[in-house]
């Protein structure tokens, strides 16, 4: 009969039948706990002991987003003689934005974009064209086929004299076209942006985004446009952000290569053809899309910025579609701004149209708030300080509109965006002698009605992004070949050598290293189960600056002094509990740890940080923008747990296993992959072709169809796959355990992914005795067969 004794533990689920537990109020004295985990204090922590751990590493991921701020400098190097200088110096940065934004594809070669007459006034002095312009080919090398477009409207001025500017006005996602431009009947023409440029002789195009509009997503979750989009494309290592600045990208391509204009050369009395100047106008969300793209191309003149400049280090409760894995590390709102120099930049600060989004239906929660005016001063002054000698130039303005403390906009119709005498001063910077406005409508305020199908547009732009990402995402095994091709495997000593490399972009560019050094163990325990087999300990360690690493200890009672045995860490899934692996016969896991424990191995189950719901899912929104992840906290949290197991007397530190489910099973993969005193692996209940469930939206056990919000991991589909995390973990045994019926994937994904590790072990290495994979009927949960012989064998226990 089984004995719990001690402090209150969390047990999640049922404690019934044979296994019941009989409550005791005796302890072990500490000299007893003493003699048998050496150098341990008792524990005093009271409550729920995980969820202290969830509050402790969300403390530490918010101290981390406020040290980036001053932390980022390590990566620039300015140079402030000259502009020339400056630009040139800034470009590594330039090239490691554009990564990070997914900005890694070839544009197509610019070309006439497809016009489609609206309306023509020559009395107005005004053509309005619905425009569409290709951005990018189909991704098979072997295919010339355009594959994503990008859509909005031009308006061009009618007269005898050329444009002096080309303008792009980038709306908000969610505001309608027509209304932002004044031309439907709902909204005067003369609080119109662009007509306003136009009436000052300047091209405008304004093009459309990907909108926040929220669908139901294969009859399962409830995503915005932008989310739906957002997720596959992160594992495939693009952004949404990324295409729409790729679509400002090709438009510059094309708005330039049309836009050359003659101008005489004082010294030579020469004719020279150069294009006119060009700015960019962000609104809201078109104004984070903005920042992006004169941050990245020199080809923008200019920069106005309405209701969207501030600081940055919020992003972890913004709609998700924010998501920039690294972004904070390297920029801020100043840093991107500090990208423009010595440009002119007009940031007004006015009402934007406001959004709150919640998790209940399956997709991310997040809001976007107002930016308050001295947020946008301060961050303002912050890229004034980066910028010397620029910053009296007076070409940085910084202004705020008389209705700023008005509600955001809800609604189509924006309010007035800039006064007229904005304009002008803007233009002047821009063009140097700006025209005067010329009124080019008959009457004013004008109305235009425009029948254009918004609704169709949209649904077209996010098709079109999500078949470019299943392109993606079938050319991604040939993509994840070639990233791999330097693997030597003609012997064992050159894979061993050759893996490295791999381990360490698989730390920092994929997981995310904190350099943080572990903080001395000073382990925490107390005696909480016993039964006539076994005796377990609730452990608590330290690991970094408010995080700890926390789980269970079981003992088999016949240990015997100096006696070392292997240890097997066995790890449990989403919202559980490390008592889910032994204590109740949980239905997916049938006390496989106490079964463990029973056969005379070690056992530590440790509390994973998948707990509590959106709590420990906002822990990977912060970590994701810092560079880093969930397991950037777990990784060490497990190297510190097997630094202290392998001080302990009684266990032998070259058998220490990993054996986890689901979510535990994740970490059998990743885990391992970087704690190489782990001696094996088994993945349970989780392997996969992973890539394809994280991105494919074509398949029904696909993430991109649930609530799981934070499982998305950055540009595995170009990196590792879990063929490729098992090639980590491989010289070193691996294995495993698939249900038939479980519905995490198919036995065809499966064993596609498993095959190549199969062939890695057993062909290339010759150390096929090394791996292995149990088939048994049954669904998601530990079979507990062949792995237990596996361990078994490779553990010689």
């Amino acid at each position: 009969m089984s004995i719990q004794s001690g402090q209150p533990f969390h047990v999640a689920g049922c404690i019934c039948g044979w296994w019941l537990l009989l409550l005791v109020n005796s302890h072990l004295s500490h000299a007893q706990v003493n003699s048998a985990l050496p150098n341990a204090q008792p524990l005093t922590l009271s409550g729920d002991i995980a969820s202290h751990l969830i509050d402790g590493v969300d403390a530490f991921l918010l101290e981390k987003t406020e040290q980036s701020v001053t932390l980022r400098e390590r990566h620039w190097r300015r140079d402030s003689s000259t502009v020339e200088n400056y630009i040139q110096q800034l470009q590594p940065n330039r090239e490691r934005l554009a990564k990070l934004l997914g900005i890694v594809d070839e544009r197509i070669q610019p070309t006439e974009p497809m016009l489609e007459l609206l309306v023509s006034r020559p009395s107005d002095g005004c053509r309005i064209y619905s425009v569409r312009w290709p951005v990018l080919e189909d991704p098979d090398p072997q295919r010339s086929i355009v594959s994503v477009y990008a859509d909005g409207l031009l308006l061009e001025p009618i007269g005898e004299e050329p444009p002096v500017a080309d303008v792009i006005v980038i709306p908000d996602c969610d505001q309608s076209l027509l209304a932002f431009c004044g031309l439907n009947q709902e909204t005067p023409s003369g609080h119109s942006l662009p007509l306003q440029l136009v009436e000052r002789n300047c091209r405008v195009l304004v093009p459309l985004l990907i909108s926040r509009e929220e669908q139901l997503r294969n009859g399962r979750s409830v995503l915005t446009n932008r989310e739906f989009v957002y997720r596959p494309s992160f594992v495939l290592g693009r952004h949404v952000i990324g295409y729409e600045v790729q679509k400002m990208f090709a438009a510059i391509d094309w708005l330039r290569a049309s836009s050359r204009q003659s101008t005489i050369d004082r010294d030579s009395n020469r004719r020279e053809e150069s294009p006119r100047p060009m700015a960019a106008i962000g609104v809201g969300e078109g104004g984070r899309i903005a920042l992006f793209c004169a941050a990245l191309d020199q080809r923008l003149n200019g920069l106005v910025l309405h209701g969207s400049f501030g600081p940055l280090e919020q992003l972890w409760q913004e709609p998700i579609d924010r998501n920039v894995f690294g972004l904070l590390d390297q920029f801020g709102g100043a840093e991107l701004l500090s990208m423009v120099a010595p440009r002119p930049v007009w940031i007004a600060h006015g009402p934007t149209p406001a959004k709150v989004l919640n998790s209940q239906a399956g997709g991310a929660p997040g809001q976007i708030q107002p930016i308050s005016l001295a947020q946008g001063q301060s961050e303002v002054e912050r890229a004034r300080t980066l910028v010397q000698p620029w910053i009296d130039s007076g070409q940085w303005q910084l202004t705020e509109t008389n209705d700023f403390e008005a509600d955001h906009t809800t609604d189509d119709s924006p309010a007035e965006l800039l006064k007229s005498g904005d304009i002008t001063t803007f233009l002047g910077h821009l063009i140097g002698d700006p025209p005067a406005p010329v009124s080019r409508l008959d009457s004013a305020p004008r109305i235009i009605s425009v029948s254009l199908n918004e609704a169709a547009l949209q649904q077209r732009a996010v098709e079109e992004l999500d078949r470019h990402n299943q392109l993606l995402l079938r050319e991604s095994p040939y993509v994840r070949e070639q990233f791999m091709s330097q693997l030597r495997t003609d012997s064992l000593a050159n894979y061993q050598a050759s893996i490295e490399r791999y381990r360490e972009i698989f730390r920092n560019e994929i997981i995310g290293h904190f350099d943080d050094k572990l903080l001395d163990f000073n382990p925490r325990v107390r005696q909480t189960w016993s039964n006539d087999r076994w005796t377990g300990y609730e452990v608590v360690l330290d690991v970094f600056p408010d995080v700890i690493a926390y789980g269970a200890l079981l003992l088999p009672n016949d240990l015997q002094a100096g006696q070392r045995r292997p240890v097997i860490v066995c790890q449990h899934g989403l919202e559980g509990r490390p008592t889910d692996t032994f204590l109740g016969d949980h239905r997916a896991y049938h006390d496989f740890a106490a079964r463990l424990c029973e056969r005379g191995y070690i056992v530590f189950a440790p509390q994973n940080l998948y707990l509590f719901k959106d709590r420990f899912r906002s822990l990977q929104r912060k970590a994701n923008p810092l560079g880093k992840t969930l397991f950037s906290i777990i990784v060490p949290q497990h190297q510190q747990i097997v630094n202290w197991l392998k001080s302990l007397p009684n266990v032998d530190p070259q058998r220490i296993g990993f054996y986890g489910l689901s979510y535990g099973g994740k970490s059998a993969m990743r885990i391992p992959a970087l704690v190489t005193d782990y001696s094996l692996s088994i993945c349970s209940a989780d392997f996969n072709e992973w890539v394809v469930k994280n991105a494919s939206t074509r398949d029904n056990f696909s993430y991109v169809w649930t609530g799981e919000y934070e499982i998305f991991e950055w540009n595995l589909g170009s990196t590792f796959n879990y063929a490729e995390m098992a090639a980590l973990i491989c010289p070193r045994p691996f294995m495993v355990e698939r249900g038939h019926f479980d519905g995490v994937g198919t036995d065809s994904w499966v064993a596609y992914e498993y095959a190549k590790v199969r062939h890695l072990y057993a062909a290339q290495l010759h150390i096929g005795d090394r791996t292995d994979i149990e088939w048994f009927v049954g669904p998601h949960t530990i079979n507990g067969q062949k792995s237990f012989d596996f361990l078994k064998r490779h553990l010689n226990q």
